[in-house]
């Protein structure tokens, strides 16, 4: 199953980080208590981003690193896997994205770059970003969690996440769609998860998930049900685990062929004894701190990183 395992990545370097009140109005992870100024913020991004590459590099995985665009204000950059995704027929998606700033993070040159690289003649380049005018969006792998192996998506149903479009990449990908819909507390009141990939991951052979934050039974069980028919180990989180950003994971391969668990320091840390042993029986885990990007910014490991398949 490892060929559906990324063994390549892309991230984007930051230059322009910072809290991004476009994305707040439904991003309720995202914080800005005034803890440091603009100036602080950016240098503890930059240390992070850059440990965090670091370690990757250490574990050998492929890393390939595009500096932000200096010239514009993207102040959410750092999470390209909402904008692109990339799969294995050399399909590539671009998607159409929630809030007007983070459109300027599609970049036609990264993708040429990428191409050259990894001697790909031409890639199968399919643009949904129109939809922006009809106020459709969905917002790549973060609003999809796809099992690339079983060949399902799972969404779940946002401001971000449109269910049209939902259909239509389904289509592309060939893939089953099973949506459903997820909420959080937020001062004692229930709003909708803006992208499924803070509550949900998938490993080849687990699954890592509050199911709790899907409210309706019927729902729920569908998505427990088709993990499990998967083959799927089930790790269950909490509503304060997924607040530290447990669910936002992503599994990764490396050039030896050796499978991680990609993760943060706060998700590490919000885990049992117990979970981390189940992962581990499963994975080796990298994590690393990204507690100010995850604070500011409202994303953490998961959404740094943008798979490749080549």
């Amino acid at each position: 199953m490892s060929k559906f395992i990324a063994n390549s990545i892309m991230m984007i370097k930051p230059s322009n980080f910072n809290y991004n009140e476009q994305t707040s109005i439904n991003n309720h992870y995202q914080k800005n208590h005034k803890i440091y100024d603009l100036t602080e913020i950016q240098k503890n991004v930059a240390v992070e981003f850059n440990d965090f590459v670091n370690k990757l590099k250490k574990n050998n995985i492929d890393v390939n690193i595009f500096n932000d665009n200096n010239s514009l204000f993207t102040p959410d950059s750092i999470f390209p896997n909402n904008w692109i995704s990339f799969h294995e027929n050399k399909t590539i998606i671009l998607y159409p994205m929630f809030a007007k700033n983070r459109r300027l993070e599609r970049r036609v040159d990264i993708i040429e770059k990428l191409r050259v690289k990894y001697n790909v003649e031409k890639f199968n380049l399919i643009d949904l970003s129109v939809y922006e005018k009809d106020y459709k969006y969905l917002e790549g792998t973060g609003s999809m969690i796809l099992d690339r192996h079983n060949k399902i998506i799972y969404s779940s149903l946002s401001e971000r996440t449109n269910k049209t479009l939902l259909d239509k990449v389904s289509s592309i990908l060939d893939y089953e769609l099973l949506v459903f819909k997820s909420f959080q507390t937020v001062k004692e009141k229930k709003f909708p998860i803006y992208h499924t990939n803070v509550m949900m991951s998938l490993g080849d052979t687990f699954a890592i998930i509050c199911d709790s934050l899907i409210i309706n039974s019927k729902e729920r069980n569908s998505v427990m049900n088709s993990l499990r028919n998967s083959g799927k180990e089930i790790i269950l989180l909490n509503e304060n685990q997924i607040n530290s950003f447990a669910g936002n994971m992503i599994l990764l391969k490396n050039k030896k062929n050796a499978n991680f668990l990609i993760m943060s320091n706060s998700a590490y840390n919000s885990l049992s004894s117990h979970q981390i042993d189940n992962i581990q029986s499963h994975v080796k885990i990298i994590k690393s701190n990204l507690s100010t990007i995850e604070y500011y910014g409202g994303g953490g490991a998961r959404c740094m990183i943008t798979e490749l398949f080549f």
